[in-house]
């Protein structure tokens, strides 16, 4: 019988944070979502992430307008706070490594950052894989961004995880097509860029709690997306001249990390305006610690902060 509920597990992690908080937020997240749960099947691993994101389904803060729609024929879920100081729109694309993760997944990550933000939000929730791969998520998303952009609205793109991936490639496509002065800013959390398995995060950090480097190497596998499509892997594009003003935020206990180093690095030297951040204590996935761990709550902050400001440009 396939199991929901809490799993039991032996392991032990190296490295490991020193955070208490952070400590707690992993041992609660290991027992819904097991470390090695990629060896299950995706129905289970479904299963699991569903019963991971229940423990974290905060009520939402008072005064929170949410509606699900769609766009085209993809499922969105809309945010107005009770106090909105921007006119323009937050489009958020969840993580989980294309595998995992639905709008409701993030519903109170979306919530509290439109709350802080002071903006109208919008999450995306694209077709995953192994049932759709590569472009059907990038579509998805696009699709949804073009409904803006077409409208004469402007937009700032955020994603966590795989979701920062699509962020990432929206900013790119968004130049392509002629709308990149639409795009106020991309704020990529923890993103996957495609970078070099050699790295030295992806080799220091290889079994760290959260997401280990086999996992990155199944997540790649399962969405056969071309390592070389500039949509999917922002770290393939030699030309980042036009993007949006960008906030990164990596977790050093984490393989992707380089990948937000290295991207920052790119864009400074293509003089784009960009802000990196790298949690000292922080794994991949902290978004959900921000009412459990001093450090999470403080990049939460920090990264709501960096959105509000791009909401209020333009």
């Amino acid at each position: 019988m396939s199991e929901s509920g809490p799993v039991s597990f032996d392991i032990s992690y190296d490295p490991m944070p020193e955070e208490d908080g952070i400590r707690a937020f992993i041992a609660k997240c290991d027992s819904f979502f097991p470390p090695d749960a990629v060896a299950a099947g995706i129905e289970q691993q479904r299963m699991w992430y569903g019963a991971l994101c229940a423990q974290f389904a905060f009520p939402h803060p008072d005064g929170m307008q949410v509606e699900d729609d769609e766009i085209g024929d993809v499922p969105v879920r809309h945010y107005r706070p009770a106090r909105v100081t921007s006119e323009h729109r937050i489009l958020y694309m969840h993580g989980g490594g294309f595998v995992v993760g639905s709008r409701d997944s993030h519903d109170a990550i979306c919530a509290d950052i439109a709350q802080a933000a002071e903006a109208e939000l919008t999450s995306v929730e694209y077709r995953l894989a192994p049932e759709y791969v590569w472009p059907a998520q990038h579509e998805d998303c696009h699709r949804v961004m073009q409904s803006f952009l077409m409208a004469g609205r402007k937009i700032v793109l955020v994603g966590d995880s795989a979701g920062g991936m699509l962020a990432a490639g929206l900013a790119i496509r968004a130049r392509e097509d002629g709308f990149g002065d639409r795009v106020l800013g991309q704020v990529l959390i923890y993103p996957a860029l495609g970078g070099d398995l050699n790295w030295p995060s992806y080799g220091q950090m290889a079994n760290a709690p959260g997401l280990s480097t086999d996992d990155v190497i199944y997540y790649r596998d399962v969405l056969k997306a071309p390592m070389d499509d500039p949509y999917a892997h922002a770290l393939s594009v030699d030309d980042l001249r036009g993007l949006p003003a960008t906030y990164i935020t990596a977790a050093y206990f984490d393989p992707l990390r380089d990948d937000g180093r290295e991207y920052a690095a790119r864009l400074a030297r293509a003089g784009i305006s960009v802000q990196y951040r790298e949690e000292p204590q922080m794994v991949h996935g902290w978004l959900r610690a921000r009412k459990m761990s001093a450090g999470a709550k403080d990049a939460f902050s920090r990264l709501c902060a960096a959105i509000q400001t791009m909401a209020a440009q333009g």
